[in-house]
């Protein structure tokens, strides 16, 4: 049995709802830390006309790769190892001609410590290509406090299974994200508490 998550189950339409426009005019996506690959198949099959790279840490790919292969996608390529606190990326460089002109990744910046985080936007920054897009999706505080008691307990089991891990203020991620380059260009509001927040490089 391959690994599932339901939260990837029920989160993956309306995910993609946004991902649809989003990702409009983009042609590569690199997904960091596709976990169950749940993701990387629905997107792939739903949006066609782009290419798809999963990534992830090694403990994963073998899962991942599993899936994937059970797919007849084409556009969905095998996972590539990638740790995203691990600089530089094994990635085209933005100014590559194949670099990727988007990034995807969902429920990764609330179980990095901090300065994980800030080496994700990193290298975000480093393989970004010019005009892409950034998607990240996950719950998020906002001016310093918990939009839901719920999302307040799920901040707490994180802490407790890693005290470098939780919630992150939303104007400190936004600022990292300037701070590479990229500009805000949404927030939008999912289902269970969670955004999809897009950034897009100018």
């Amino acid at each position: 049995m391959l690994p599932f998550s339901a939260a990837a189950e029920n989160n993956k339409h309306p995910i993609l709802a946004v991902l649809k426009d989003a990702f409009r005019s983009s042609r590569r996506v690199l997904e960091i830390a596709s976990g169950t690959g749940q993701h990387a198949v629905h997107f792939a099959a739903n949006l066609p006309p782009l290419t798809w790279q999963p990534s992830d840490l090694p403990e994963h790919l073998d899962a991942l790769e599993q899936r994937i292969a059970e797919t007849d996608l084409d556009n969905l390529l095998s996972p590539i190892e990638l740790d995203a606190g691990d600089l530089p990326w094994p990635v085209p460089a933005r100014d590559a001609p194949d670099a990727f002109d988007a990034i995807f990744t969902a429920n990764s910046l609330h179980i990095m410590s901090w300065d994980h985080v800030q080496r994700f936007f990193a290298g975000v920054e480093e393989a970004l290509a010019d005009g892409g897009t950034l998607c990240v999706y996950g719950a998020f505080k906002y001016d310093g406090a918990f939009t839901t008691p719920s999302n307040e307990a799920f901040d707490a089991s994180l802490r407790e299974r890693d005290p470098l891990s939780g919630l992150r203020d939303f104007e400190a991620v936004d600022a990292l994200a300037r701070a590479a380059g990229l500009m805000l260009v949404a927030d939008n509001s999912l289902p269970a508490n969670n955004q999809l927040v897009t950034w897009r490089r100018g």
